[in-house]
Protein backbone atom coordinates (compact mmCIF):
# COMPACT_ATOMS: atom_id res chain seq x y z
CA UNK A 1 0.00 0.00 0.00
CA UNK A 2 1.24 3.46 -0.83
CA UNK A 3 0.70 7.13 0.38
CA UNK A 4 -1.53 7.78 -2.51
CA UNK A 5 -3.80 4.93 -1.84
CA UNK A 6 -4.23 6.38 1.69
CA UNK A 7 -5.27 9.50 0.81
CA UNK A 8 -7.93 8.32 -1.87
CA UNK A 9 -9.71 6.42 1.55
CA UNK A 10 -9.17 8.10 4.45
CA UNK A 11 -12.34 10.16 4.35
CA UNK A 12 -14.46 6.81 3.50
CA UNK A 13 -12.26 5.03 6.32
CA UNK A 14 -13.33 7.78 8.77
CA UNK A 15 -17.18 7.71 7.41
CA UNK A 16 -17.41 3.71 7.87
CA UNK A 17 -16.35 4.80 11.22
CA UNK A 18 -18.58 7.34 11.90
CA UNK A 19 -21.37 6.07 10.10
CA UNK A 20 -21.43 2.44 9.79
CA UNK A 21 -20.13 1.62 13.12
CA UNK A 22 -21.00 4.73 15.11
CA UNK A 23 -17.64 4.79 16.92
CA UNK A 24 -18.08 7.31 20.31
CA UNK A 25 -15.10 8.55 22.21
CA UNK A 26 -13.33 6.82 24.20
CA UNK A 27 -14.58 3.24 22.50
CA UNK A 28 -12.04 0.82 22.21
CA UNK A 29 -11.48 0.17 18.13
CA UNK A 30 -10.30 -3.56 17.00
CA UNK A 31 -9.01 -4.09 13.44
CA UNK A 32 -8.27 -7.80 12.96
CA UNK A 33 -7.19 -9.59 9.70
CA UNK A 34 -5.31 -12.88 8.60
CA UNK A 35 -2.00 -14.23 7.21
CA UNK A 36 -1.07 -17.02 5.59
CA UNK A 37 0.28 -20.05 7.44
CA UNK A 38 3.21 -22.13 6.94
CA UNK A 39 1.31 -24.12 4.87
CA UNK A 40 -0.11 -21.47 2.48
CA UNK A 41 3.33 -20.50 1.79
CA UNK A 42 4.17 -23.96 0.75
CA UNK A 43 0.85 -25.09 -1.29
CA UNK A 44 -0.63 -21.51 -2.44
CA UNK A 45 -0.10 -19.73 -5.64
CA UNK A 46 1.63 -16.54 -5.92
CA UNK A 47 -1.49 -14.53 -6.75
CA UNK A 48 -3.84 -15.96 -4.06
CA UNK A 49 -0.88 -14.50 -1.37
CA UNK A 50 -0.10 -11.63 -3.01
CA UNK A 51 -4.02 -10.84 -2.35
CA UNK A 52 -4.31 -11.84 0.88
CA UNK A 53 -0.75 -9.61 1.91
CA UNK A 54 -2.09 -6.73 0.42
CA UNK A 55 -5.30 -6.91 2.28
CA UNK A 56 -3.60 -7.10 5.42
CA UNK A 57 -1.88 -4.01 4.87
CA UNK A 58 -4.88 -2.61 3.58
CA UNK A 59 -6.23 -3.57 7.12
CA UNK A 60 -3.19 -1.99 9.09
CA UNK A 61 -3.16 1.11 6.79
CA UNK A 62 -6.90 1.51 8.12
CA UNK A 63 -5.85 1.36 11.71
CA UNK A 64 -3.09 3.74 11.23
CA UNK A 65 -6.00 6.58 9.41
CA UNK A 66 -8.30 5.33 12.74
CA UNK A 67 -5.35 6.09 14.79
CA UNK A 68 -4.75 9.67 12.66
CA UNK A 69 -8.61 10.58 12.83
CA UNK A 70 -9.72 9.58 15.81
CA UNK A 71 -7.14 10.19 18.37
CA UNK A 72 -9.04 10.24 21.35
CA UNK A 73 -9.82 6.30 20.81
CA UNK A 74 -7.46 3.50 21.63
CA UNK A 75 -7.26 1.73 18.47
CA UNK A 76 -5.64 -1.83 18.07
CA UNK A 77 -4.00 -3.37 15.35
CA UNK A 78 -4.40 -7.59 16.07
CA UNK A 79 -2.71 -9.75 12.26
CA UNK A 80 -3.40 -13.76 13.48
CA UNK A 81 -2.96 -16.68 11.61
CA UNK A 82 -5.43 -17.39 8.47
CA UNK A 83 -7.96 -20.05 9.23
CA UNK A 84 -8.29 -21.61 6.06
CA UNK A 85 -11.78 -21.53 5.37
CA UNK A 86 -14.61 -19.09 5.71
CA UNK A 87 -16.15 -19.75 8.94
CA UNK A 88 -13.30 -22.14 10.94
CA UNK A 89 -12.45 -20.52 14.14
CA UNK A 90 -9.61 -18.24 14.70
CA UNK A 91 -7.09 -18.87 16.93
CA UNK A 92 -8.24 -18.25 21.32
CA UNK A 93 -5.89 -14.91 21.24
CA UNK A 94 -7.88 -13.54 18.46
CA UNK A 95 -11.38 -14.35 19.89
CA UNK A 96 -10.76 -12.82 23.32
CA UNK A 97 -9.46 -9.39 21.74
CA UNK A 98 -12.62 -9.03 19.70
CA UNK A 99 -14.51 -9.86 22.95
CA UNK A 100 -12.60 -6.64 24.08
CA UNK A 101 -13.39 -4.35 22.35
CA UNK A 102 -16.31 -2.05 21.64
CA UNK A 103 -15.99 -1.76 17.60
CA UNK A 104 -13.90 -4.72 15.64
CA UNK A 105 -13.53 -4.17 12.02
CA UNK A 106 -12.31 -7.66 10.92
CA UNK A 107 -10.67 -7.27 7.41
CA UNK A 108 -9.54 -10.79 6.33
CA UNK A 109 -9.44 -12.82 3.89
CA UNK A 110 -11.55 -15.70 5.32
CA UNK A 111 -15.10 -14.75 6.77
CA UNK A 112 -15.41 -14.61 10.56
CA UNK A 113 -19.03 -13.97 9.97
CA UNK A 114 -20.24 -17.39 11.12
CA UNK A 115 -18.03 -18.09 13.96
CA UNK A 116 -17.74 -18.23 17.65
CA UNK A 117 -15.59 -15.87 17.84
CA UNK A 118 -17.73 -13.26 16.09
CA UNK A 119 -20.66 -14.35 18.03
CA UNK A 120 -19.25 -13.89 21.20
CA UNK A 121 -17.84 -10.37 20.63
CA UNK A 122 -21.63 -9.74 19.70
CA UNK A 123 -23.00 -11.14 22.46
CA UNK A 124 -20.53 -8.59 24.54
CA UNK A 125 -21.76 -6.25 23.18
CA UNK A 126 -19.16 -5.22 20.58
CA UNK A 127 -20.12 -4.17 17.17
CA UNK A 128 -18.48 -6.06 14.42
CA UNK A 129 -17.81 -5.32 10.56
CA UNK A 130 -17.13 -8.46 8.88
CA UNK A 131 -15.21 -7.43 5.23
CA UNK A 132 -13.91 -10.46 4.39
CA UNK A 133 -11.77 -10.48 0.48
CA UNK A 134 -12.71 -6.39 1.32
CA UNK A 135 -10.63 -4.76 -1.55
CA UNK A 136 -9.27 -0.89 -1.09
CA UNK A 137 -11.57 0.31 -4.40
CA UNK A 138 -14.13 -0.57 -2.60
CA UNK A 139 -14.07 2.59 -0.35
CA UNK A 140 -12.94 4.94 -3.21
CA UNK A 141 -15.96 7.26 -4.92
CA UNK A 142 -18.81 5.26 -6.89
CA UNK A 143 -18.07 2.10 -4.96
CA UNK A 144 -20.17 0.30 -2.65
CA UNK A 145 -19.20 1.98 0.09
CA UNK A 146 -19.65 4.97 -0.91
CA UNK A 147 -23.76 4.87 -0.36
CA UNK A 148 -26.52 6.38 1.29
CA UNK A 149 -26.71 3.70 3.74
CA UNK A 150 -29.96 5.06 4.99
CA UNK A 151 -31.37 4.85 1.81
CA UNK A 152 -30.24 1.01 1.72
CA UNK A 153 -31.22 0.67 4.91
CA UNK A 154 -34.73 1.47 3.70
CA UNK A 155 -34.82 -1.01 1.05
CA UNK A 156 -33.04 -3.33 2.57
CA UNK A 157 -36.61 -3.60 5.16
CA UNK A 158 -39.07 -3.35 2.57
CA UNK A 159 -37.34 -6.59 0.89
CA UNK A 160 -37.23 -8.30 4.61
CA UNK A 161 -40.84 -7.46 4.99
CA UNK A 162 -41.41 -9.35 1.73
CA UNK A 163 -39.41 -12.34 3.27
CA UNK A 164 -41.24 -12.22 6.29
CA UNK A 165 -44.50 -12.71 4.98
CA UNK A 166 -43.70 -15.38 2.38
CA UNK A 167 -44.14 -19.48 2.99
CA UNK A 168 -42.07 -20.52 0.27
CA UNK A 169 -39.62 -19.39 -2.90
CA UNK A 170 -38.57 -19.98 -6.34
CA UNK A 171 -35.16 -18.85 -7.10
CA UNK A 172 -34.94 -19.44 -11.50
CA UNK A 173 -32.52 -17.80 -14.02
CA UNK A 174 -31.93 -18.46 -17.71
CA UNK A 175 -28.57 -20.51 -17.23
CA UNK A 176 -30.47 -22.81 -15.57
CA UNK A 177 -31.31 -22.33 -11.40
CA UNK A 178 -34.84 -23.68 -10.42
CA UNK A 179 -34.91 -24.16 -6.64
CA UNK A 180 -37.39 -24.26 -4.38
CA UNK A 181 -38.13 -24.46 -0.73
CA UNK A 182 -39.74 -23.69 2.43
CA UNK A 183 -39.63 -20.26 4.57
CA UNK A 184 -42.62 -20.85 6.77
CA UNK A 185 -42.05 -19.39 10.12
CA UNK A 186 -38.65 -17.41 9.35
CA UNK A 187 -38.34 -13.59 9.46
CA UNK A 188 -36.70 -11.76 7.02
CA UNK A 189 -33.63 -10.13 8.46
CA UNK A 190 -31.50 -6.98 6.99
CA UNK A 191 -27.64 -6.39 6.60
CA UNK A 192 -28.02 -2.66 6.50
CA UNK A 193 -24.59 -1.62 7.17
CA UNK A 194 -25.67 0.49 10.46
CA UNK A 195 -23.94 -1.02 13.28
CA UNK A 196 -24.03 1.33 15.76
CA UNK A 197 -26.31 -0.41 18.85
CA UNK A 198 -24.21 -2.72 20.41
CA UNK A 199 -23.97 -6.57 19.89
CA UNK A 200 -25.16 -6.06 16.17
CA UNK A 201 -22.83 -7.10 13.08
CA UNK A 202 -23.06 -7.79 9.67
CA UNK A 203 -20.99 -7.24 6.14
CA UNK A 204 -19.61 -4.32 5.30
CA UNK A 205 -20.20 -2.94 1.88
CA UNK A 206 -23.40 -3.82 2.67
CA UNK A 207 -27.29 -3.82 1.66
CA UNK A 208 -28.86 -7.14 1.38
CA UNK A 209 -32.28 -8.94 2.78
CA UNK A 210 -32.20 -12.30 3.85
CA UNK A 211 -33.83 -15.39 5.51
CA UNK A 212 -32.34 -18.74 6.74
CA UNK A 213 -34.89 -21.54 4.52
CA UNK A 214 -36.11 -24.02 6.48
CA UNK A 215 -34.24 -27.12 6.70
CA UNK A 216 -34.68 -29.95 4.41
CA UNK A 217 -37.07 -28.26 2.03
CA UNK A 218 -34.78 -27.46 -1.02
CA UNK A 219 -35.55 -29.24 -3.94
CA UNK A 220 -33.95 -28.67 -7.56
CA UNK A 221 -30.66 -27.07 -8.81
CA UNK A 222 -28.71 -24.10 -8.84
CA UNK A 223 -26.17 -23.24 -11.53
CA UNK A 224 -23.79 -20.42 -10.67
CA UNK A 225 -22.56 -18.55 -14.13
CA UNK A 226 -19.07 -18.61 -14.80
CA UNK A 227 -17.07 -15.79 -13.32
CA UNK A 228 -19.67 -15.46 -10.52
CA UNK A 229 -17.47 -16.73 -8.47
CA UNK A 230 -13.87 -16.36 -8.10
CA UNK A 231 -12.12 -18.63 -10.21
CA UNK A 232 -14.70 -20.11 -11.31
CA UNK A 233 -13.99 -20.54 -15.37
CA UNK A 234 -17.46 -22.71 -16.30
CA UNK A 235 -20.39 -23.09 -14.54
CA UNK A 236 -20.94 -25.00 -11.74
CA UNK A 237 -24.00 -26.73 -10.58
CA UNK A 238 -25.18 -28.05 -7.42
CA UNK A 239 -28.47 -30.31 -7.17
CA UNK A 240 -30.32 -30.48 -4.09
CA UNK A 241 -32.80 -32.94 -2.41
CA UNK A 242 -34.45 -32.83 1.30
CA UNK A 243 -32.23 -29.42 1.97
CA UNK A 244 -28.67 -30.94 1.29
CA UNK A 245 -26.60 -30.55 -1.59
CA UNK A 246 -26.57 -34.44 -3.31
CA UNK A 247 -24.36 -33.62 -6.47
CA UNK A 248 -21.99 -31.49 -7.82
CA UNK A 249 -21.03 -31.00 -11.33
CA UNK A 250 -18.90 -28.93 -13.69
CA UNK A 251 -17.14 -25.53 -12.05
CA UNK A 252 -13.51 -26.79 -12.79
CA UNK A 253 -11.00 -25.96 -10.08
CA UNK A 254 -13.86 -24.66 -7.43
CA UNK A 255 -15.92 -27.42 -8.48
CA UNK A 256 -13.38 -30.24 -7.58
CA UNK A 257 -12.52 -28.38 -4.34
CA UNK A 258 -15.74 -28.25 -3.37
CA UNK A 259 -16.78 -31.80 -3.84
CA UNK A 260 -13.77 -32.78 -1.79
CA UNK A 261 -15.18 -30.41 1.12
CA UNK A 262 -18.23 -31.87 0.74
CA UNK A 263 -17.73 -35.17 0.74
CA UNK A 264 -20.45 -36.31 -0.94
CA UNK A 265 -20.76 -40.22 -0.06
CA UNK A 266 -20.25 -39.49 3.55
CA UNK A 267 -22.69 -39.25 6.12
CA UNK A 268 -20.85 -38.18 8.70
CA UNK A 269 -21.98 -34.74 10.75
CA UNK A 270 -19.42 -32.70 9.49
CA UNK A 271 -19.65 -33.16 5.55
CA UNK A 272 -23.32 -33.13 6.21
CA UNK A 273 -23.78 -29.73 7.91
CA UNK A 274 -21.85 -28.37 5.11
CA UNK A 275 -24.33 -29.31 2.41
CA UNK A 276 -26.83 -28.26 3.75
CA UNK A 277 -28.69 -24.96 2.01
CA UNK A 278 -28.12 -22.11 4.66
CA UNK A 279 -29.72 -18.53 3.00
CA UNK A 280 -31.72 -17.12 0.49
CA UNK A 281 -30.40 -13.61 0.40
CA UNK A 282 -31.71 -10.30 -1.48
CA UNK A 283 -28.43 -7.55 -2.67
CA UNK A 284 -29.84 -3.73 -2.00
CA UNK A 285 -26.84 -1.75 -2.46
CA UNK A 286 -26.76 0.20 -5.99
CA UNK A 287 -23.08 1.01 -6.15
CA UNK A 288 -22.02 -2.97 -6.09
CA UNK A 289 -21.25 -4.04 -9.37
CA UNK A 290 -18.03 -6.64 -9.09
CA UNK A 291 -19.72 -9.97 -9.98
CA UNK A 292 -16.34 -12.05 -8.94
CA UNK A 293 -15.78 -11.12 -5.66
CA UNK A 294 -18.42 -12.40 -3.42
CA UNK A 295 -18.65 -9.95 -0.87
CA UNK A 296 -19.65 -7.49 -3.34
CA UNK A 297 -21.24 -9.64 -5.52
CA UNK A 298 -24.33 -10.61 -3.07
CA UNK A 299 -24.78 -6.85 -2.61
CA UNK A 300 -25.49 -6.23 -6.51
CA UNK A 301 -28.96 -4.43 -6.42
CA UNK A 302 -31.60 -7.02 -8.64
CA UNK A 303 -29.25 -10.37 -7.65
CA UNK A 304 -30.30 -12.86 -5.26
CA UNK A 305 -27.14 -15.41 -3.52
CA UNK A 306 -28.01 -18.73 -1.85
CA UNK A 307 -25.52 -19.80 0.52
CA UNK A 308 -24.79 -23.75 1.89
CA UNK A 309 -23.46 -24.65 5.47
CA UNK A 310 -23.60 -23.11 8.71
CA UNK A 311 -27.03 -20.93 9.25
CA UNK A 312 -27.09 -21.22 13.19
CA UNK A 313 -25.81 -18.07 13.30
CA UNK A 314 -28.34 -16.47 11.34
CA UNK A 315 -30.88 -18.00 13.47
CA UNK A 316 -31.05 -21.49 11.67
CA UNK A 317 -30.39 -24.87 13.49
CA UNK A 318 -27.31 -26.15 11.53
CA UNK A 319 -23.93 -25.30 12.76
CA UNK A 320 -21.50 -26.33 10.07
CA UNK A 321 -17.33 -24.68 9.44
CA UNK A 322 -18.43 -23.47 6.34
CA UNK A 323 -20.42 -20.73 5.14
CA UNK A 324 -20.30 -20.44 1.41
CA UNK A 325 -22.31 -17.74 -1.03
CA UNK A 326 -23.41 -18.23 -4.51
CA UNK A 327 -24.52 -15.53 -6.54
CA UNK A 328 -27.24 -15.73 -8.98
CA UNK A 329 -27.74 -12.68 -11.86
CA UNK A 330 -31.08 -12.15 -14.20
CA UNK A 331 -32.58 -14.39 -11.59
CA UNK A 332 -36.21 -14.53 -11.10
CA UNK A 333 -37.58 -15.03 -7.32
CA UNK A 334 -41.11 -16.04 -6.81
CA UNK A 335 -42.51 -15.92 -2.93
CA UNK A 336 -45.73 -17.53 -2.57
CA UNK A 337 -45.96 -17.95 -6.35
CA UNK A 338 -45.91 -14.06 -7.06
CA UNK A 339 -42.77 -12.60 -8.58
CA UNK A 340 -40.28 -10.38 -6.59
CA UNK A 341 -37.90 -10.39 -8.88
CA UNK A 342 -37.72 -10.20 -12.79
CA UNK A 343 -34.64 -10.55 -14.55
CA UNK A 344 -33.00 -9.23 -11.82
CA UNK A 345 -35.47 -5.83 -11.42
CA UNK A 346 -37.49 -5.42 -8.38
CA UNK A 347 -41.08 -6.03 -8.56
CA UNK A 348 -42.47 -4.38 -5.92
Amino acid sequence: MTWPVRDAIADSVARMLEVNMGLKPQERLLVVTDLPRPEDWQRADEAWLEDMLERAMLARLVAEIARSRFPDNPVAFHPFPATGGHGKEPDPDTAAAMREAEVVIALTSYSLSHTGARQGATQRGARVASMPTFEAQMFEAGGPMAVDYEEVAKDCRRMAERLTQAQEAVVRTPAGTDLRFSLAGRPGQTDDGLYTAPGLWGNLPAGEAFIVPVEGTAEGRLVVPAGWYPGLMEELVLTFREGLVAEVRGGGRVGEELRALLSLGSDEPAPRARRNLAELGLGCNPNARRPDNVLEAEKIKGTVHLAIGDNLHMGGRVEADLHEDYVQPEVDLLLDGRPAILRGRWVV
